[in-house]
């Protein structure tokens, strides 16, 4: 039985669900929308993201204007809503980006 909880415990640990996304069904991480002005910046970001091709945990569009669904995305220079920086590894979440059908 020890041998049989240890093992349970290793694989639950090992599956993807333990390091999933905490985004959540509403379209926020930690409180916040991901939908709006993004500033890109180098040092201290609200969340660090990498850019996939697949297995994707957002499916981000870039619009110009009406940022105001989940997963559009208007880059800025000034006035962001929140800011992300571009990480290869340890990320917040993983994003692709898309020409249609954005969002969870």
């Amino acid at each position: 039985m020890k041998k049989f909880l240890i093992g349970f415990v290793f694989l639950f640990l090992l599956s993807g669900d333990v390091f999933a996304s905490q985004i959540s069904q509403s379209c926020t991480y930690n409180g916040v929308p991901l939908y709006g002005r993004v500033k890109v910046v180098n040092s201290f970001p609200d969340f660090k993201v990498k850019r996939v091709t697949s297995y994707a945990d957002l499916k981000v569009k870039e619009v110009t204007s009406f940022a105001n669904s989940c997963g559009r995305w208007q880059f800025v220079d000034s006035f962001p809503d929140f800011t992300i920086k571009y990480v290869d590894s340890f990320e917040d979440f993983k994003i692709k980006f898309v020409n249609s059908f954005e969002g969870l």
